[in-house]
């Protein structure tokens, strides 16, 4: 897969992986600021501690972004760390984007608050946020406070306009992967999440299935 065959918006949360001098492997993560095809991709600075992170010239990186039903990675090379007029990494163009599938329906893009409760933790922590894409079998969420991890179960509850009938939707997932905001919260960067919808009750699963359907009939509609 090419990168521009993904079409991603800026602003895309992305992952970069580096190792460090004991050989093991740092995570941090950016946002996609812009591109030029077949030259470099621009990214934000991801901070650690509260300082931006320093690359180096020629230093490998690998990135993982989540979109449609998995997780895309490729790699680039460090060309150049830029701070003004702000922060920006540029990375070489990547050659190809390897994709690995980790859901089983098709993504539809949705733009939703929810309310989200961590059911792992003692005191069932919440908060909100936004469902950013969604299938019948999982979604991708977007929250201002980092409040799981890889692994967590999720209750999701918003609500939604199904063909003008107001309904309640409530899923539960588990959690199989996070994209980190860059440690500035002043960029109102949020948190991803991608989850898989778990143990979903008769009812749960037809209002998910007739709400899944209608985005998908409405974004057809407005394409033609």
């Amino acid at each position: 897969m090419r990168f521009e065959e993904l079409k991603l918006t800026y602003g895309y949360p992305l992952q970069l992986q580096t190792t460090n001098l004991a050989g093991q492997p740092e995570r941090s993560s950016c946002r996609l600021i812009g591109c030029l095809p077949g030259r470099s991709i621009l990214l934000s600075v991801p901070k650690q501690a509260g300082k931006l992170i320093k690359f180096r010239v020629g230093q490998k990186i690998v990135v993982r972004l989540m979109i449609d039903n998995g997780i895309g990675i490729f790699a680039g090379i460090v060309e150049s760390q830029t701070l003004e007029p702000y922060p920006i990494l540029h990375l070489s163009y990547p050659e190809a984007v390897t994709f690995k599938g980790i859901r089983g329906a098709t993504r539809v893009a949705v733009r939703e608050k929810i309310e989200v409760t961590n059911m792992s933790v003692e005191g069932r922590i919440k908060t909100m946020g936004f469902l950013s894409d969604m299938s019948i079998s999982g979604a991708r969420i977007e929250l201002d406070e980092d409040i799981a991890q890889i692994g967590n179960t999720l209750e999701l509850r918003a609500q939604v306009d199904i063909r003008d009938v107001r309904k309640e939707l409530v899923l539960s997932g588990v959690i199989r992967s996070c994209v980190d905001p860059a440690d500035n919260p002043g960029d109102g960067v949020m948190i991803s999440y991608g989850i898989e919808f778990t143990n979903q009750s008769d009812e749960q699963r037809l209002v998910l299935y007739a709400y899944v359907f209608n985005q998908m009939a409405l974004q057809e509609h407005s394409a033609t």
